[in-house]
């Protein structure tokens, strides 16, 4: 068991427990498709995990991981994780991670995966610049069509994160101290803003060099708001930020950091991608 603050987690066993979790992942994605407690408790017996985050012994947060097998090695395959609504911004998927990451290794595992959207800029500073995943696998429309409360609309692109908790010794910041100004004269997808203020993909710059060692995406800080008030402009980052990723993974680029941006002006943060 986990105490930080208020926050409580601890691994979940009962089937009392598991329906809890499945009944606060309906509040967040939606009753429709909202994984069994019979599917989750199998999971957890078979080297599997379920993790919840309490706060005053109710349940806020959870995540679910299950084993997964490439043909070579065995890997933790975490799968869903999610925040009530009313506790989000609190730290508390961050201290569910690092839960995770010590059950795994008690476990055995010394690889976690996971798929997140890319576009959604707090998952990439949490799952990049403070975990230490890297990336460099993009899948287009990985859950085909969605009409949940978080990814109706575009298509379901992710990132599959490979975090190597082996190796992990702190979940400090790796940023390089690069200066902003240089980020944004060389990101690969260039913006304007719209008169909210939010941006607005523009042109897109070639692919770098190998011998440049560095490379730069952009991304919305608030893709959410974009896809709700201008799908034209949600979906506009989904096939500009698509194309730059595949080819830059296709040509042996990796995500290894995340600029966080705290410049209200600027409504970009930066994904840095480093060669293999």
């Amino acid at each position: 068991m986990t105490k930080t603050q208020e926050i409580v987690i601890r691994s979940l066993h009962r089937i009392e427990e598991l329906e809890d979790v499945r009944k606060l992942e309906s509040t967040i994605w939606g009753e429709t498709d909202s994984t069994p407690s019979h599917q989750t408790i199998t999971a957890v017996k078979n080297g599997g995990l379920v993790l919840g985050a309490y706060m005053e012994e109710q349940l806020v947060g959870f995540q679910y991981s299950f084993p997964g097998f490439n043909g070579q090695s065995a890997y933790l395959c975490s799968h869903m994780l999610g925040i009530d609504v009313q506790f989000r911004n609190k730290g508390i998927g961050e201290k569910l991670k690092l839960a995770q990451r010590e059950e795994a290794i008690k476990l055995g595992y010394s690889v976690i995966t996971w798929t997140y959207d890319p576009l959604e800029s707090v998952n990439g500073y949490l799952n990049i610049a403070k975990l230490g995943g890297v990336c460099s696998t993009y899948i287009a429309n990985c859950y085909g069509e969605m009409d949940d409360l978080l990814n109706s609309g575009i298509p379901t692109d992710r990132f599959l994160v490979e975090w190597h908790i082996g190796k992990q010794e702190t979940t400090d910041y790796r940023g390089p101290g690069i200066a902003l100004d240089y980020v944004m004269e060389n990101s690969l997808i260039q913006w304007d803003t719209d008169k909210k203020g939010l941006p607005v993909p523009s042109l897109t710059l070639p692919l770098p060099e190998q011998e440049c060692g560095t490379a730069f995406v952009a991304i919305p800080k608030d893709f959410r708001t974009i896809r709700d008030t201008n799908i034209q402009a949600a979906t506009e980052w989904r096939m500009k930020t698509s194309e730059i990723f595949t080819n830059l993974f296709q040509q042996g680029w990796q995500v290894t950091d995340f600029i966080k941006n705290s410049k209200t002006e600027i409504p970009v943060h930066f994904y840095v991608l480093s060669l293999k």
